[in-house]
């Protein structure tokens, strides 16, 4: 049985360690980012990683897993944020254990290995552990008797420790259709001297935990009232780490365990309290360290601040947590020193932390850093606002919104700080008035949409074709990386949804052939396009993808012929649009790598585009790249390609790669045996997209562009090959023909345009003084003839061809010449828009006429606004027709104020 485990690392070693013994396969813990999932915003389960092989799109070459994955819940239907820091077990970041078995063991074993863990392995106490297992309150779905009958079973099991609870707590769903089943929860007792348990609800009480949930996939949902059974079983179970911890550490707090006191003594160390201080105001304890460790894992797994999505969560646990230092005295920047222990105390078990310490910590000090700087504003702004309400009343989402965009403080913290004056916030309102910034956090159940009526009928159709003998267990063969052509006959053709043995020409049909050299869509590269070709018919391929597990489907249109299920083919590959993109692939890597190199080691890759007309980048990196090292970047990587390294494609198992130093991309799904792409010493991913064999292949590459996408990510786009010898030709084109246009040779260009600014610069001059010399001229003419109404000096008048400038220093001559009693009004059209400026002298504004007042009135004609001082106001608008009909309404406006 070995020695009892006693620190929480122990204990999550224990747990993959039992299960490892149990013949599952260890899987490592997928990115916090899901791989492929659209639906998530985080990984919030250990299961995530699996949803494929429930759904039946994926397969693995195991039946039994075992891991502890990292998760998130703080957006979306899985949310604990407001809990935390209020008690002793909410968490942003959490470990989930668990235990799957696809289609292998089920009810007896799962229960059987719980039983033995908890029992003999951990030695918790056997009558302080109960159990929960489902029956329908509606009476429609049948009671586990089963889960039953194997706890009973169960050596020191006591049948009063077994309660039975309905759909809420105890029937599992993956969405409105699809696998589900009961399960089967486990609680254990914190306070057994309270006495015998009568009462299932007491199980909800503080007097219990819930430390494993046991969940068993028996049935496949087809509508509100029709449950199939599957035709193979699965186990999904998880874990809580920090709650096992807690009890076996003999603790009444997660925050007490050796996972995460460390992190709540350095914040007491930083703050000085005594023992008694700190307890007495545990909360911003508390959140310090939960957010502290959650930031930590976040940035190790590409997520930085920003202002969107994942990016915004991290911006605000970073912020939030900072804030809430401030509730103990805290308040310069300080996060950074907690996250290190995080690192120290996580990275044996996750060893990207390590991998990124430098940036995890930079990264968090350059938040605080920034947040610093307008923390004292915000607060204030925030609490004159909040003093406008009365207790119970709501702060509208409009203004929570304009704190976050003009001071940057997040909704959750204006949410606290209202909290704790009794107030609250209107957050649909905010979401509202944010919403270019609304985070897309996979609304609905937590794995998203089913395949529904495609994906069983590619399952069916895959089933008959293995029945066959046309396809193996394994299904369509996949291998792009080899060949581009394959032959074999036709298996199947769908069109709009239904199997078809013949198509015609501009048929838009689907085509399963046993094999294909087709790239799927994958990893940033997008899909490969060409024929599938017969005797006397073409099909267009213009799209692949897998539909379910073991099947890859080829999209196109009938260009001609007619054909047929059975018919011999021909899958052919577009070879040039293929060449361009793996030149383009192979370009990403060495960017990647030239960006490691000449920006640091923060700059990692944050998503990518592979075309064969072009590459896009982007990265983490918190500024825009300097001219200077744009053209180191690209300089950095035709060197590499010069160099013509032959690159390195090899298959080995995920753990061993990434201990070899191979970069795994936050976001990207991996097997356990995965693809890894080397060049030289530089550059070593992880990659299943299609490449070069040597370097040089890649041929020229040109950066287009460098730019933001969001806030803490850039973007670089870029060229390679026929594409890059396209663009310098036509740069080159353009340059001579721009040369002989100002008859110099090419080499003399640039100092030939700028001569020819500088002489541009003196003319624009000359022509400005001239300008206000006329103005002036202009002026001294209209003083003769002003406009008296009401006993008021008024001249309105139309500058052509004028500026601001020009405006501004004919108002103030205006006002030299005619110091009291005088109102002037000039107008002019700039880029195709009217601009104007109003003066008033000083007697008149003593009376109530201001020059700001006028320039609205006037403005509001030409479809405009503006303001000012009451002595100057300018404006603008959007209709120059309307500008002489504006500046005649001025007069009437003057009389309306004297009256």
């Amino acid at each position: 049985m070995g020695k009892k485990p006693k620190t929480g690392n122990e204990i999550r070693q224990s747990y993959i360690d039992f299960f490892i013994d149990k013949k599952h396969n260890f899987v490592r813990s997928s990115s916090l980012v899901p791989g492929g999932d659209a639906t998530l915003l985080f990984t919030n389960a250990g299961m995530v990683q699996f949803k494929d092989i429930f759904l039946g799109t994926d397969q693995r070459d195991y039946q039994r897993a075992t891991n502890s994955q990292k998760c998130m819940r703080v957006a979306g239907k899985h949310n604990d944020l407001e809990d935390v820091g209020q008690d002793d077990t909410h968490h942003t970041f959490f470990e989930m254990m668990g235990n799957w078995s696809f289609g292998d063991y089920y009810k007896k074993e799962a229960i059987t290995y719980a039983w033995e863990l908890l029992t003999e392995v951990w030695e918790l106490p056997k009558e302080r552990i109960y159990a929960t297992v489902f029956k329908d309150e509606l009476g429609q779905i049948p009671t586990d008797d089963e889960a039953v009958k194997y706890w009973k079973e169960q050596p020191g099991f006591s049948m009063d420790r077994l309660f039975y609870l309905g759909r809420k707590e105890n029937f599992w769903e993956m969405g409105d259709t699809g696998p589900c089943g009961p399960c089967s929860e486990i609680h254990y007792d914190l306070r057994p001297e309270e006495g015998p348990v009568t009462d299932k609800a007491i199980l909800g009480t503080d007097r219990f935990t819930e430390i494993w949930n046991l969940v068993f996939i028996q049935y496949n949902r087809k509508g509100p009232d029709v449950l199939d059974p599957l035709p193979n079983k699965h186990v999904d179970t998880g874990l809580g780490l920090d709650r096992v911890v807690a009890i076996l550490q003999n603790v009444n707090s997660n925050y007490r365990t050796d996972l995460l006191l460390p992190l709540v003594e350095a914040v007491q160390e930083l703050t000085g309290d005594s023992d008694q201080e700190r307890d007495k105001n545990l909360t911003p304890y508390r959140v310090i360290a939960d957010h502290a460790r959650a930031a930590a894992f976040l940035i190790a797994d590409g997520v930085v601040p920003g202002n969107m999505g994942r990016n915004y969560i991290c911006r605000m646990i970073i912020r939030r947590g900072y804030r809430f230092g401030g509730h103990v005295g805290l308040h310069s920047p300080f996060l950074g020193q907690i996250a290190t222990l995080a690192v120290d105390l996580y990275q044996d078990a996750y060893p990207e932390l390590k991998q990124n310490r430098k940036i995890i910590l930079n990264t968090i000090a350059r938040e605080e850093e920034q947040f610093q700087q307008t923390l004292e504003n915000a607060t204030l702004h925030l609490e004159d606002l909040l003093n406008e309400l009365k207790a119970g009343e709501t702060l509208a989402g409009e203004v929570a919104a304009n704190l976050y965009t003009t001071f940057g403080m997040p909704l959750e913290i204006t949410r606290d700080i209202a909290k704790e004056r009794g107030l609250s916030v209107d957050e649909d309102g905010f979401q509202k008035a944010m919403e270019q910034h609304r985070l897309n956090s996979g609304a609905g159940h937590a794995m998203g949409d089913l395949g529904g009526e495609e994906v069983e009928l590619y399952r069916e159709l895959l089933n008959d074709l293995q029945k066959n003998d046309k396809l193996d267990s394994g299904g369509v063969e996949y291998n792009p990386y080899d060949e581009l052509t394959a032959q074999g006959s036709i298996l199947a053709m769908i069109k709009d949804n239904k199997k078809v043995t013949s198509s015609k020409e501009k048929d838009q049909i689907q085509v399963v052939l046993p094999k294909t050299p087709f790239y799927m869509e994958s990893g940033g590269q997008v899909s490969d396009t060409g024929t599938i070709e017969g005797d006397d018919w073409s099909i267009a391929v213009h799209d692949i993808y897998q539909p379910a597990a073991g099947m890859i489907v080829h999209k196109g249109v009938v260009l001609s012929g007619n054909p047929k299920v059975g018919d011999q083919a021909a899958a052919i590959v577009d070879r040039k649009r293929r060449g361009d993109i793996i030149r383009n692939h192979t370009a990403t890597h060495l960017l990647h790598a030239a960006l490691d190199k000449i920006v640091g080691e923060h700059a990692r890759q944050a998503g990518s585009l592979v075309a064969p007309d072009h590459l896009r980048f982007d990265f983490t990196h918190n500024q825009a790249l300097t001219d200077e090292q744009v053209l180191a970047v690209e300089e950095e990587v035709n060197h590499r390609i010069l160099e013509d390294h032959p690159l390195q494609i090899t298959q080995k198992p995920l753990q061993e790669a990434i201990d070899e130093g191979a970069r795994a991309l936050f976001g990207e799904k991996y097997g356990d045996v995965v693809r890894t792409i080397k060049m030289g010493n530089f550059s070593y991913e992880l990659c299943g997209g299609t490449h070069c064999s040597r370097s040089s292949q890649v041929g020229l590459f040109l950066i287009t562009s460098e730019g933001s996408t969001a806030a803490g990510i850039r973007r670089i786009e870029a060229v390679t090959g026929s594409e890059a010898y396209k663009l310098v030709q036509t740069r080159f084109l353009e340059m001579n023909t721009a040369a002989k246009s100002l008859s110099t040779g090419p080499d003399q260009l640039a100092s030939q345009v700028s001569s020819l600014l500088n002489l541009q610069k003196k003319a624009e001059k000359s022509r400005d003084k001239l300008l206000r010399k006329l103005a002036v001229i202009e002026l001294k003419a209209a003083l003769e003839k002003l406009e008296q109404v009401d006993e008021i000096n008024l001249l309105t008048q139309i500058l052509e061809e004028s500026d601001l400038d020009t405006m501004r220093m004919v108002a103030d001559r205006f006002r030299q010449e005619v110091p009291k009693r005088g109102i002037i009004v000039l107008g002019t059209v700039i880029d195709g828009s009217p601009r104007l400026i109003a003066a008033v002298t000083e007697d008149l504004i003593k009376e109530g006429i201001k020059a700001g007042d006028l320039i609205k009135h006037v403005a509001q004609q030409v479809g405009g606004g503006g303001g000012g001082r009451p002595n100057l106001a300018e404006a603008g608008g959007k209709d120059p027709e309307k500008l002489p009909e504006a500046l005649n309404s001025v007069a009437g406006w003057i009389r309306k104020q004297k009256k």
